[in-house]
């Protein structure tokens, strides 16, 4: 968001490790009532804890009417395929939150990241009451109601023709992460919602990449010589029988691993390895059941945090020599596109699990940049 031009009125975050992730970069303590010196102006005051607490009920009242997009996404693993999915019925829950937020602040525009898990047939019906929610947040669920008599409450509503600024127009996404040149596979949906009285025309952002434009690059040669390595005539192998669609020819490859780690040198085990932080060998790398490695020539795996934030097969990459290793917090970190300054606080599984719970930087920037385009008319205007 910062990147494409958007200023932080308020930041909040649960997790005490990721707090201290973001105070370590760009983030700032904050207190509601008070100001920023105008020297730190590009910092992001920072709400530490539980969004229910009565200290982000008062800043959000300080910054309402001021905000131009709600971003975030609310925990994802009652709904994800690696945590164990209760759902609704999960404390972790936090989209009642985020409507709620919406209905105090009244964006102009809401983007929201969360796992493909809640477009599984099983979640469906839920993640089309969410999307009818977000649509109309101001027909409040009464405490009376499970989600599912407000979903029917919801679905009789008509074309609202007033208030227009308490509905939004909402946009479900389906993401990969690669097709967007991240160097990871990575199934995503993101949820962009504008309020309807902006009278926002938009589409979403274009897929620039694919693995069609990969495929056909290492086949050709070209792949390699980018890369400098002698053609794998195992890689060119694996999808030596793929077909894709003559468009996906036109887009860029698919970005690799390899691509995305070079200029690291090979780790040594419990050793920091040259000037970039957190790029430290860790021992005892080991093929799991039920786990492949990442291949040096495919975007990596979906970078995950775990149910117990134990680092798993996901996390294991295959040499060229055949042997395997754990990638190190700042391979993982390279895949989620974050800058080789960020710094992550916490030991090495805190810090994967704060990178597996992340947005990849890339893929943010991206649809921030879409958002913001489309609310130029009306920044500009109002």
């Amino acid at each position: 968001m910062h990147e494409v031009g958007f200023r932080h009125l308020l930041c909040n975050e649960y997790s005490p490790r990721a707090c201290e992730t973001l105070l370590e970069n760009r983030a700032m303590a904050w207190k509601p009532g008070s100001s920023l010196p105008t020297s730190l102006v590009d910092r992001w005051p920072l709400i530490q804890g539980d969004v229910r607490l009565d200290e982000v009920a008062v800043a959000l009242k300080e910054v309402a009417g001021k905000v131009d997009v709600v971003a975030g996404g609310p925990p994802c693993q009652p709904f994800s395929l690696g945590g164990v999915h209760k759902g609704d019925e999960d404390e972790r829950n936090m989209f009642p939150e985020l409507f709620r937020v919406v209905r105090e602040v009244r964006p102009r525009a809401i983007i929201c990241e969360n796992v493909r898990g809640l477009m599984r047939p099983s979640f469906r019906p839920y993640f089309d009451y969410i999307l009818r929610e977000l649509g109309a947040p101001f027909v409040k669920r009464k405490s009376s109601e499970d989600w599912e008599v407000h979903d029917r409450r919801l679905r009789r509503l008509g074309e609202p023709t007033r208030n227009l600024d308490e509905y939004y127009d909402v946009y479900p996404i389906p993401v990969n992460a690669a097709d967007y040149g991240v160097p990871q596979v990575r199934q995503r949906v993101i949820i962009v919602a504008f309020r309807k009285d902006l009278n926002v025309s938009w589409e979403p952002p274009e897929r620039r990449y694919s693995e069609a434009s990969l495929v056909r690059d290492q086949r050709n040669g070209d792949y390699w010589d980018v890369v400098g390595r002698k053609p794998k005539p195992e890689v060119i192998a694996m999808r030596e029988n793929a077909k894709f669609a003559p468009e996906d020819l036109e887009k860029s490859p698919w970005r690799t691993l390899r691509q995305a780690i070079a200029g690291l040198p090979e780790p040594i085990e419990g050793e920091q390895t040259g000037p970039i932080e957190h790029h430290i060998g860790w021992p005892g790398a080991r093929i799991y059941k039920g786990h492949t490695p990442n291949l040096l020539d495919r975007p990596a795996k979906t970078v995950k945090a775990g149910v117990h934030g134990v680092p798993g097969g996901e996390s294991v990459m295959l040499r060229d020599d055949g042997t395997h290793r754990y990638m190190t917090v700042r391979e993982t970190a390279r895949v989620m596109t974050f800058p080789d300054s960020w710094r992550l606080a916490g030991p090495r599984g805190e810090q994967m699990r704060q990178l597996g719970n992340a947005v990849p930087v890339l893929l943010g920037k991206v649809f921030a940049q879409a958002v913001a385009n489309a609310l130029k008319p009306s920044v500009n205007t109002r």
